[in-house]
C-alpha cells in the first residue's frame, strides 16, 4: 500500500505583504494543508500572526488549514482559531496545564487537534491521549524562527513515533497523521518520510525561492519535492 504525503507550505516564510497571493499560488502548485505558525513571544521568543489573519485568508482557499500554537498558554486563544476557520489545533505539551483538557477543547469546538513535540521533548505524553489526537508534529528544528537546518535526531524520533502509531492503528483502525516541521527541503525529503513522516512542512524551501526569476517556482518546487516522494 503505497503511503498518502502531504506537503503544508509553512505561510511564515510567505512575502506577507501579498500573503492571498502567495497562498492561492501555492496551493494551485499542488501544495495540500496550509501551515499556520502562532509564536507569541513568551513561549518562543518571536511573535507572529493570529485569529485576525487566519479568518482572513480562510476564504482563499479549501486547504485545511493547520494552526501551529507556539503560545502558552493554549486554552484562551483555541476557541478564536476555530471560529476562524482552523481546520487542525496543534499544541506544545508545555504550553498547557491540562493537557487532556485542551485537546478537549479543541475537538468540542470542532477541530482536529494534535501534540507538538520539541527536538528534546519525550514522546511519553502520546501515551495516555492516542484517542484524543489526530496529528502528531515533530520539531526537527527549535521553534521560534524560519529558516533553521535540520536537526538529524530527528529521525530516530521520527521511527518511534512511526512505530506508536502504526501499533495504536493496527489496535483500533483509526488513522493519526505524522507531521514533521523545520529544514525539510528537496534534499532530505526522502530520508524523511523513510522514517515514517507523511505529512511535510516545508517553509524557505518553497517561499525562500527567488522571486522574480520564475513565475511558476512553486509548482516547480512542489514538484521536485513530489518526485523525492515517490523514491520512497
Amino acid at each position: 500500500m503505497s503511503k498518502q504525503f502531504r506537503i503544508a507550505p509553512s505561510i511564515l516564510s510567505a512575502d506577507f505583504a501579498k500573503l492571498g497571493q502567495e497562498i492561492t499560488d501555492v496551493i494551485a502548485s499542488g501544495a495540500d494543508i496550509i501551515h499556520f505558525d502562532v509564536m507569541d513571544n513568551h513561549y518562543v521568543p518571536n511573535l507572529t500572526i493570529g485569529p485576525l489573519v487566519c479568518s482572513a485568508i480562510r476564504p482563499l482557499t479549501d486547504a485545511i488549514i493547520d494552526v501551529h500554537l507556539m503560545v502558552k498558554p493554549v486554552d484562551r486563544i483555541i476557541p478564536d482559531f476555530a471560529k476562524a476557520g482552523a481546520n487542525i489545533i496543534t499544541f506544545h505539551p508545555e504550553g498547557s496545564e491540562h493537557i487532556d483538557r485542551s485537546l478537549a477543547l479543541i475537538k468540542d469546538n470542532g477541530c482536529k487537534a494534535g501534540l507538538v513535540f520539541n527536538p528534546a521533548t519525550p514522546l511519553d505524553y502520546l501515551d495516555h491521549v492516542m484517542d484524543k489526537i489526530d496529528m502528531v508534529l515533530l520539531m526537527s528544528v527549535n521553534p521560534g524562527f524560519g529558516g533553521q537546518k535540520f536537526i538529524p535526531q530527528a529521525l530516530e524520533k521520527l521511527k518511534l513515533a512511526r512505530a506508536k502509531i502504526d501499533a495504536y492503528t493496527e489496535k483500533t483502525g483509526r488513522e493519526i497523521w505524522l507531521e514533521i516541521d523545520g529544514g525539510v527541503n528537496t534534499a532530505n525529503i526522502a530520508e524523511i518520510a523513510r522514517a515514517g513522516a507523511d505529512t511535510f512542512v516545508a517553509g524557505s524551501a518553497l517561499f525562500g525561492a527567488p522571486k522574480d526569476t520564475d513565475p511558476h517556482r512553486y509548482d516547480t518546487i512542489v514538484a521536485a519535492l513530489r518526485a523525492e516522494l515517490a523514491k520512497v
